[in-house]
C-alpha cells in the first residue's frame, strides 16, 4: 500500500501531488549529480491544503511529505515516490522524520513563540532527508504575529524547504500567505468510499463500516474511530439521547453539565496519557538529577511545558464539545429531512425512533431554531465563553425550540 492509498476519495488531488513528487525527485536527483535541473516542474515551495472536516487535509499533506522524503529504489525505475515502506516514508508518516517538522495548535492560537524555532529551521538544509518540510496542521489558528513570521519564511524560502499549510478554507489564511502557495482543495469523501476503506484497511465488518461511515457523513477519522472504539460509540449514543432529555429547565441544565463533564474527562484522559511522559522526557533531556531535581536555570523550560499542556487540555475539551455539537446538528438535520419529506439519506438510522418522535412532535421552524442554537453555542465557544455557560444556553434553547 502506497502513501496515496490513504487518501480516501481524493483521486484528482492524489494525481496532482504524485506528479509534483516525481518532479521534486527529479530536481533532487539532478542537483545531487550536478546535472542540468529540470526546466519545467509542478513542484513548488509552498502548498495550502483546504477542505471540510473529515476530508483528510492533514493526512494528505503528510502523505505528500512522505512522498517527498521517499528513498525507495523503485523511484529510479520510473516508480512514483511514496512507496509507504521505506525509511523516508515510514518516519514521515509517523511524524519522527528529522526533516519533517509539524506545528499543531495546542490552544486557541498558534503563538509566535511556538513558531520561532520552526521558522528558523526552515532556513536550514535537510539534515538527512531530501527536503526540509514544515507542516502546519492548523494554519487558521496562526495569530497575527505567528502568521507574519510564516509569511517572511514563505516569501524567501531556502532552496530545499517546502511549507505545507492546512486549513478548513482558503479564506482562513492571510491573503499574503495564500497568494504565495499552490492551493489544493479536498472534498468530503462519499459514504461508500469511507465504508470501503474501513473494510479494506481496518478489517471492519461491512455492516459496521457502513453504519460508521453513514453516521459521520464521510468524515474519515471519525468514521474510523466510531468503527473501532466502543467508547466513542457510547459517547455518541449519549449525545443522541440529549434531544429527548431536555424537557424542562432542570433536565436541560443537567444535560449541559454532563456534556461538559464528558468533554473534560476526554481532556483529562489525554493529559494522563501524554503529560507525564512529556515531562519525564524533558527532565531527562535537561539532565535532571536522580529524584527529579532539575539543574539550575531550567525551571522556566518546565513552566513553558506546563503552560503548553494546559492549553492542549483546553483545546481537547473544545474539540470534544465540537464533536458533540456536530452529532447534534446531524441529528436535527435528520429530523428536518423527515419533516420536509426529503429524500436525503438519514445519517442516524440507529436513532430512528427518536427522530420520528421529534419530527412528529415539532415543526420544521422549531427544528431550524434548534440547529441555530447549536451553531450559536459553537460561536460562543469560539469567543471563549465558559463552556458550561455556552452549553447551558444551547440546551435551554433546545428545550424551548
Amino acid at each position: 500500500m502506497t502513501v496515496w492509498d490513504d487518501l480516501v476519495g481524493q483521486e484528482k488531488v492524489s494525481e496532482q501531488l504524485a506528479a509534483a513528487a516525481r518532479d521534486a525527485d527529479a530536481f533532487v536527483t539532478a542537483a545531487a549529480s550536478e546535472g542540468p535541473l529540470p526546466e519545467a516542474s509542478s513542484m513548488t515551495h509552498a502548498w495550502l491544503f483546504t477542505g471540510p472536516p473529515g476530508a483528510g487535509v492533514t493526512r494528505t499533506a503528510r502523505a505528500f511529505a512522505a512522498a517527498l522524503q521517499c528513498v525507495s529504489p523503485d523511484r529510479a525505475l520510473g516508480g512514483v515516490p511514496g512507496c509507504g515502506f521505506c525509511d523516508g516514508c515510514h518516519t514521515a508518516l509517523l511524524g519522527t522524520h528529522a526533516d519533517v517538522s509539524t506545528v499543531t495548535a495546542v490552544g486557541a492560537e498558534i503563538l509566535v513563540k511556538d513558531m520561532r524555532d520552526t521558522v528558523r529551521k526552515s532556513f536550514t538544509s535537510p539534515a538527512n532527508g531530501r527536503w526540509q518540510i514544515i507542516l502546519v496542521e492548523d494554519a487558521e489558528r496562526l495569530n497575527e504575529k505567528s502568521a507574519n513570521a510564516v509569511l517572511k519564511a514563505v516569501e524567501e524560502p531556502a532552496p530545499r524547504t517546502v511549507w505545507m499549510l492546512c486549513a478548513p478554507s482558503i479564506e482562513d489564511v492571510l491573503p499574503t500567505i495564500r497568494s504565495r502557495c499552490r492551493h489544493l482543495n479536498l472534498r468530503t469523501p462519499s459514504v461508500d468510499a469511507v465504508a470501503d476503506m474501513l473494510v479494506r484497511r481496518e478489517g471492519i465488518e461491512p455492516p459496521v463500516a457502513a453504519a460508521a461511515a453513514r453516521a459521520t457523513q464521510g468524515h474519515v477519522d471519525r468514521a474510523r474511530r466510531l468503527a473501532t472504539d466502543p467508547a466513542a460509540r457510547d459517547r455518541r449514543a449519549a449525545v443522541l439521547k440529549l434531544p429527548l432529555r431536555v424537557e424542562d429547565v432542570g433536565s436541560a441544565l443537567r444535560a449541559a453539565q454532563e456534556l461538559v463533564d464528558a468533554a473534560a474527562e476526554d481532556a483529562k484522559q489525554l493529559a494522563e496519557d501524554m503529560d507525564g511522559k512529556e515531562a519525564e522526557e524533558l527532565k531527562a533531556a535537561l539532565g535532571a538529577a536522580q529524584g527529579g531535581r532539575l539543574p539550575r536555570g531550567t525551571a522556566g523550560v518546565m513552566k513553558e511545558l506546563e503552560d503548553k499542556q494546559k492549553r492542549r487540555r483546553t483545546r481537547t475539551q473544545r474539540d470534544s464539545l465540537d464533536l458533540a455539537l456536530t452529532d447534534l446538528t446531524t441529528f436535527y438535520r435528520d429530523v428536518l429531512a423527515l419533516q420536509l419529506g426529503s429524500r436525503v439519506a438519514i445519517a442516524n438510522a440507529d436513532a430512528q425512533d427518536a427522530l420520528d418522535r421529534l419530527a412528529h412532535g415539532s415543526s420544521p421552524e422549531a427544528t431550524l431554531r434548534r440547529i441555530e442554537a447549536i451553531a450559536a453555542c459553537g460561536d460562543a465557544l469560539d469567543r471563549n465563553v465558559p463552556p458550561l455557560l455556552a452549553v447551558e444556553a444551547m440546551t435551554m434553547a433546545l428545550r424551548a425550540g
